[in-house]
């Protein structure tokens, strides 16, 4: 009795945690694992709709693994290895419910650099990417994309190494008018998204840190190519000095697609060494408890972000801004930037990340800006308050907050109870009102 008993405890435990049996013996509860298939594509695409086992050791690939059924997926210790440059390692489209759990994805130690995503998912809804690990994929894309998904969630995942050195060519783009040579790539980018949790999860850039040797090694910052005709936002000096000093692109965390992006939550989240660490182009979101450490930018939000709150952060050794608000060229009456809080936000060592010898003294730990171009409805409706700027040491900033004047100055910005100690040109660049 006590072994039909036990037997049958392990069968109902087994059964909880999502294993499944294996098809040769219905009933066994042995694991359904993709060893016991030809390739792992093999083994998902007998098995539609159920989640495989991928158990320790590297699983090799050539293609890109796609899971294109509800509620399938992967999960287990393995570790899988992409070697092609031109394909993602899983590609997830049009499905419900698809399941990553605790797996390694990554390249071949001579194959790191692609233009191709780790994870890449497609129109999906109830997706859930938990405890994945994508190492050294080094990508212009992101190590981890959402496109057009509904309510997803990506947590406790661990993204370490995800930058290349690329070429942004914006000479399509009248604004711009020329390529330049850069670092690039992203964390985590969620684009046209609604619903989406991206909670705990670690994202760091070990390689390409911003120091001069970099700079000169790759030629960063100096333009490739350029249009007949200056972009319409390209003041006369740089144009002329065909060099940028943004040469770090791409984002830990990216929420874009404006007027569609929509409740949003980054909460928890660990980012270092990232050129901006959050990046908003979203409608309703929750930025709480993150750390951001030595990204050149912490944050920002426009093109018609409103209703975001940000509170509770950590911004830490931040050299460009901490936080930033601003209208962009996707700002219009019916997207709108603003009617935001910072609340509760610790600022330290501002200017004293890697990045600071490129940007200098002549920087603000928090910024509002005016729209990039003269019909972008004003940044409006802001609540500031309790904030911190703490450093320990002399002040690397000119002014704790820069306000942009016109056109289109910020409108309607209240700070209540914050402690910002003054930089070498004071507190503001004009006076803070209640």
């Amino acid at each position: 009795m006590n072994l039909v008993l036990h037997g049958l405890f392990l069968f109902v435990c087994v059964q909880a945690v999502g294993l499944q049996a294996n098809p040769a013996n219905p009933n066994s509860p042995a694991l359904l694992s993709v060893t016991d298939y030809p390739s792992i594509q093999a083994a998902i695409n007998a098995n539609p709709g159920r989640r495989l086992y991928v158990p320790a050791g590297d699983h090799e690939v050539s293609t890109k693994i796609q899971l294109h059924r509800d509620r399938s997926g992967l999960w287990g210790p393995g570790r899988i290895i992409q070697s092609h440059p031109d394909h993602p390692i899983i590609e997830i489209e049009n499905a419900v419910g698809v399941e990553l759990r605790d797996l390694t994805l990554t390249r071949l130690d001579t194959k790191r650099e692609t233009s191709k995503e780790g994870i890449i998912a497609i129109s999906c809804r109830d997706l859930v990417i938990d405890n994945v690990r994508v190492i050294d994929n080094q990508t212009r894309a992101a190590a981890i994309s959402l496109r057009e998904c509904h309510g997803s969630r990506i947590s406790h995942c661990f993204v370490r190494n995800y930058m290349r050195v690329s070429v942004d060519d914006r000479t399509a783009d009248m604004n711009w008018g020329y390529a330049f040579n850069c670092t690039d790539g992203t964390g985590i980018n969620v684009n046209r998204s609604t619903g989406t949790l991206i909670e705990s999860n670690r994202i760091i850039e070990e390689n390409l840190r911003p120091t001069p040797e970099i700079k000169a090694q790759f030629q960063l910052g100096d333009w490739v190519k350029k249009s007949p005709t200056k972009g319409r936002l390209m003041n006369q000096q740089a144009w002329d000095a065909a060099y940028t000093d943004a040469w770090q692109q791409g984002s830990a965390i990216i929420v874009t697609g404006p007027e569609v992006s929509d409740l949003t939550r980054i909460i928890g989240n660990h980012i270092e060494n990232a050129a901006q660490g959050i990046d908003l182009h979203s409608d309703h979101v929750i930025v709480s408890s993150n750390l951001i450490v030595n990204s050149f930018m912490g944050m920002k939000a426009m093109h018609g972000s409103r209703n975001v709150l940000i509170t509770g952060n950590q911004f830490i050794k931040n050299s460009l801004w901490a936080i930033g608000l601003m209208p962009g060229v996707a700002s219009h009456t019916k997207n709108t930037d603003g009617g935001s809080i910072i609340a509760n936000n610790i600022i330290s060592d501002f200017g004293y990340g890697d990045a600071h010898w490129i940007w200098g003294l002549e920087r603000s730990p928090i910024r509002f800006d005016h729209g990039q171009e003269p019909d972008d409805p004003p940044l409006s409706d802001v609540i500031i308050q309790g904030n911190m700027l703490h450093t320990v040491g002399e002040a690397r900033y000119r002014y704790a907050v820069r306000i942009e004047g016109e056109p289109n100055a910020p409108r309607n910005l209240h700070f209540l109870g914050n402690l910002f100690p003054a930089g070498s040109g004071g507190v503001a660049n004009i006076e803070l009102k209640p």
